[in-house]
């Protein structure tokens, strides 16, 4: 599997983008602004969105994306995700107020999107031998992270989240992690806004990290524009033996 960083910043401005991931050149993870750089026949690529959860910073190219190529391709765009996330988007975009709701264009039979629910631990066969599984976040709405699996290889994103003692033991059981892409969306003085909000600190962020029992490379997304430098700073100073990098737009994984 090969992902590419379309977008991994907490905001926009300049050439920073909001979080969106694309797999192989068929499986979008998340649908942040970073989606908006695809050429159009990269866009009629994609088969599958996987959407870690309803906010607006990763799901916002979405209905760009339906509108521009659905009527190209000739099978429905699936849009995978927790129920209730789905029924966000029905309810409050996809909604003929905000945006047409393309579940239902040119008909319910023949729609240009279809939604397919996805369940924790559930793998989802995404063909070729790939398989992408939900993994628990803990966030202010419900979300998931997902864990992907070439069968030679596994990278696992946490998707936004707080501190989660779900997720470890899930991690720790994969025997082939090779990479760890993790949220730190505050410095340490914000921490009261990273609690309320239910993001990571560099402090919350070595908590977590003490967690893992795998090797990987470990990889921040997240950070609040502006803040990048002390975030990463602070990063290193209290989680440095982990060997964090900053995840950077355009960066590639191979797996």
């Amino acid at each position: 599997m090969k992902l590419r960083v379309l977008g991994c910043s907490g905001g926009i401005g300049g050439s920073l983008r909001t979080t969106s991931f694309v797999v192989d050149d068929d499986v979008l993870l998340d649908a942040g602004t970073g989606v908006g750089d695809l050429h159009i026949e990269e866009l009629r690529r994609i088969d599958r969105v996987f959407l870690t959860h309803s906010h607006l910073d990763h799901v916002t190219s979405l209905p760009f994306l339906v509108d521009t190529v659905g009527w190209m391709r000739d099978r429905p765009l699936t849009v995978h995700a927790l129920p209730e996330t789905i029924e966000v988007l029905r309810e409050h975009l996809f909604n003929w107020k905000l945006w047409p709701d393309f579940a239902k264009i040119p008909d319910a039979d023949n729609p240009w999107m279809r939604y397919e629910p996805v369940a924790l631990g559930q793998p989802v066969d995404v063909g070729r031998g790939r398989t992408i599984t939900p993994l628990p976040a803990n966030h202010v709405v419900p979300a998931v992270g997902y864990h992907l699996d070439s069968g030679q290889a596994s990278l696992v994103f946490t998707g936004d989240t707080t501190v989660n003692d779900a997720l470890w033991p899930l991690v720790n059981r994969i025997s082939n992690l090779r990479y760890l892409i993790i949220e730190t969306a505050f410095r340490n003085r914000e921490h009261e806004l990273a609690r309320a909000s239910k993001h990571l600190s560099p402090e919350m962020l070595a908590g977590e990290l003490e967690k893992l029992q795998r090797p990987a490379e470990i990889f921040i997304t997240h950070l609040k524009p502006g803040e990048y430098e002390v975030i990463m700073e602070e990063i290193q100073s209290c989680a440095g033996r982990f060997a964090p990098q900053m995840l950077l737009t355009f960066q590639q994984f191979e797996f």
